[in-house]
Formats: structure tokens, C-alpha cells, sequence
């Protein structure tokens, strides 16, 4: 199992790596925790280096919330609302996921978008109403890199004490990371096949 996980990250590599953050935050089900926790894994075998898998992991995380910020900035209320009501079923997201998510940024302001990228709550979705609010474009990149660059330094670091911690069952780790993606998987294909919109439940 940790073979497995492990050759799966160091044969992608750092693009690789960044490839599958930016995805994580594109589309579900693709949980950083196992992503970066493999990377974690792979530093502790000498085959990849904390700081390129930190930069690598960070910029994918960028580019894949910049995705949504760009979306609610160039579409804006009047046109995001179609666009989630199509594609919403895909994202087991509705209009009122969107609205309850701007009232928030507007009550915290636009820190909310670095303290939220440092959790596991609404860390992608954030995205959407700072694009609608159109916070500038700069800040945004630079709240949002420094956010994920905490989350994902928390993930790696805490990854490794795992590892080392548990040393004597080192199958431990992988297998919670493997857990992870399988639980992430299977929770989205139920929510998708269940999903229905509020009018109908």
C-alpha cells in the first residue's frame, strides 16, 4: 500500500503534483489531504524535497481557486446563477450554497479568503464570492497562495510526524490515505446520485 501510493506521486512529480492540487479545487472528489500527505510520504523516502512539493502543491491550489474566482468575476450574479442551476448537479452545488457563501465574505471581508484556505471548511468554495465581490486580482492570488501555502505545509508536516511517529506500522499512513480518497470518492457518488435541488426535497 505505501509502495503503491508513494511511486504513484514520485512518477507524476511536482507537476503532477500541482496538476492534481488544481484539479482538487476544480472539481471534487480530489482531497489535498491525500495529496499532499503522499507527497509527505515521498520526502520521507528521499524522492521528492519539502519545499519544491510545497511550491508545487501551493501553485496548483492557486490556479485551481482562481478557476472559481475568475468564473464569478467574469460572469457575475446575473449569469452565474444559470450557470449553476446547468452544472450544479456535477458540483452538488445550488444557488443558495453560492448566496450563503458571498453573505459570509461579506460579513468577514476579504481575510476570510486566507483563513479559509488554511481550513477544511469552504476553502474552494470562497472563491466564487470574492470573483463576485471582483476583489482585485492580486490580493486574491496572494491570499489565497499564502492560505494554501499554511494548509499545505500542515498537511505535509503533519503527514511526516504520522510517519515517524508510527514508524513500526508504517502502513498506517498510506492506508489512511488511500481511506481518505476512497471515502471522498464514494461520499461524491452518493451526493450525486442523491442530489436533488431544495425545491424538491
Amino acid at each position: 500500500m505505501d509502495e503503491f501510493i508513494v511511486s504513484l506521486i514520485e512518477r507524476l512529480g511536482y507537476l503532477g503534483v500541482a496538476v492534481l492540487m488544481a484539479l482538487e479545487n476544480i472539481f471534487p472528489p480530489m482531497p489535498s489531504e491525500a495529496i499532499m500527505g503522499a507527497g509527505a510520504l515521498a520526502i520521507d523516502r528521499g524522492s521528492m524535497e519539502f519545499w519544491p512539493l510545497l511550491i508545487a502543491g501551493t501553485i496548483g491550489t492557486v490556479i485551481g481557486n482562481y478557476f472559481w474566482f475568475m468564473i464569478g468575476d467574469r460572469l457575475g450574479y446575473e449569469r452565474l446563477g444559470p450557470f449553476i442551476v446547468r452544472y450544479g448537479r456535477w458540483l452538488t452545488m445550488e444557488w443558495q450554497d453560492v448566496e450563503r457563501a458571498t453573505k459570509f465574505f461579506r460579513r468577514h471581508g476579504h481575510w476570510v479568503v486566507f483563513a479559509l484556505r488554511a481550513t477544511p471548511i469552504m476553502r474552494t468554495m470562497i472563491s466564487l464570492p470574492a470573483g463576485l465581490a471582483h476583489m482585485g486580482k492580486v490580493k486574491f492570488v496572494l491570499f489565497t497562495a499564502a492560505g494554501a501555502a499554511l494548509w499545505n505545509v500542515m498537511l505535509i508536516k503533519g503527514t511526516q510526524w504520522l510517519a515517524r511517529t508510527f514508524s513500526d506500522i508504517d502502513d498506517i499512513v498510506s492506508g489512511v490515505i488511500i481511506a481518505i480518497m476512497v471515502v471522498a470518492t464514494a461520499a461524491y457518488l452518493w451526493r450525486l446520485a442523491t442530489w436533488k435541488p431544495r425545491s424538491q426535497r
